[in-house]
């Protein structure tokens, strides 16, 4: 059995007494405190999470923005430098390979950060699908660290702690700063609801910046655990869950990020057919009328008949409610309906409600 990779910060959570889990494939800590102390230092304050298993892969060369589009349900076409998208890679069905963020580097170059899980599948599916184009491929996700710092204070704690100027960075930009020999990258864009940014650096300088916030008392470091019930209740999707190779960004009520106006991509006929035949299930929301936990995989049903299957269900620590995301059949997707959850032998009344349980605070 292969062992799971470390980060660049696995020592540093370890000392701190983090509870570690497997996570697409990496060792990661899931909790230091308690979730809910973290998830709420989140919501109203600040907290670091080490994200160094996300995937960097940096495509360039003359065909770059044409490619990126190929397999990018967005449109990057005229991208200014600095400008960060998001959307989805697509099989030829209109099933997601992945969701990423692109960053619109100097020159006609991009880095595309993908899921950690995912990172090995993506290389090989870009690689395979680049073979027309006039690109190199450079899978640096070895070589990069990775921190968020994500909360209302975030802002003011990277600017005084950190000593980077981020004031000037609008909602979904990056800028590279020069510093202690390397360039760094600092961007803004968050997976938590809340305003936040992200520095990609050597595994040194991510290390050095760790510290720095750990050590000033002022940011809570925080793991996976809280990183999934934050992004959960503004109905961020988790690829694996709300998104998957069964699941388009159509059913997963991601249509603002699919250009089907766009000239060409991977996936779009299949899309388009959706789009005008209707999806025959949709990602919702469910607000349970108990106290009872809904879990990923728990069945969904109406007169005890399944209709769908929960994607993710937590206890919603921002709202105090017991809620869930899932992929029911579409004819019974309307706001208002009424479903039950079965949950181990026993099944729970709930609506269907607005995926977004709680609202997103970002800068705008």
């Amino acid at each position: 059995m292969e062992e799971n990779k470390k980060t660049c910060l696995y020592d540093k959570h370890l000392a701190l007494g983090a509870k570690m889990s497997p996570f697409g494939g990496f060792d990661m800590p899931i909790e230091y405190s308690s979730i809910k102390e973290e998830h709420m230092s989140v919501r109203h304050h600040a907290g670091v999470f080490d994200v160094s298993h996300m995937g960097e892969i940096f495509v360039s060369g003359p065909d770059a923005e044409k490619f990126v589009n190929h397999i990018f349900t967005n449109d990057i076409t005229d991208a200014p430098y600095g400008k960060i998208y998001y959307g989805i890679m697509c099989y030829p069905d209109g099933g997601s390979v992945d969701d990423l963020l692109v960053y619109k580097m100097q020159g006609n170059n991009y880095l595309l950060v993908v899921n950690a899980a995912n990172i090995d599948k993506n290389d090989a599916w870009i690689r395979e699908n680049s073979k027309n184009y006039d690109v190199t491929i450079d899978n640096k996700s070895d070589v990069y660290g990775q921190v968020a710092i994500q909360g209302p204070e975030a802002e003011e704690k990277v600017e005084r702690l950190l000593n980077l100027q981020v004031k000037d960075l609008a909602f979904y930009t990056f800028k590279e700063i020069e510093i202690e020999g390397e360039t760094i990258i600092v961007s803004r864009t968050g997976y938590t609801g809340e305003d936040g940014f992200e520095i990609y650096g050597s595994h040194k300088y991510i290390n050095k910046v760790w510290d720095i916030l750990i050590a000033s008392g002022e940011v809570a470091p925080c793991g996976l655990g809280c990183r999934d019930t934050l992004r959960f209740e503004v109905a961020l999707p988790l690829y694996g869950h709300e998104l998957s190779a069964e699941i388009s960004p159509l059913m997963a009520g991601l249509g603002i990020f699919v250009k089907l106006d766009k000239e060409e991509f991977i996936g779009k006929e299949a899309l388009q057919l959706q789009k005008a035949e209707g999806v025959k299930q949709k990602v919702v929301g469910i607000e349970l009328n108990d106290k009872a936990i809904p879990r990923n995989g728990y069945p969904v049903e109406v007169d005890g008949k399944e209709i769908g299957v929960v994607t993710t269900g937590y206890h919603g620590l921002s709202v105090d409610k017991s809620i869930a995301m899932a992929l029911i059949d579409a004819q019974y997707a309307t706001l208002g309906t009424e479903v039950e959850v079965r949950i181990r032998k026993k099944t729970f009344p709930g609506t269907v409600v607005k995926k977004k349980f709680y609202n997103k605070n970002y800068k705008k």
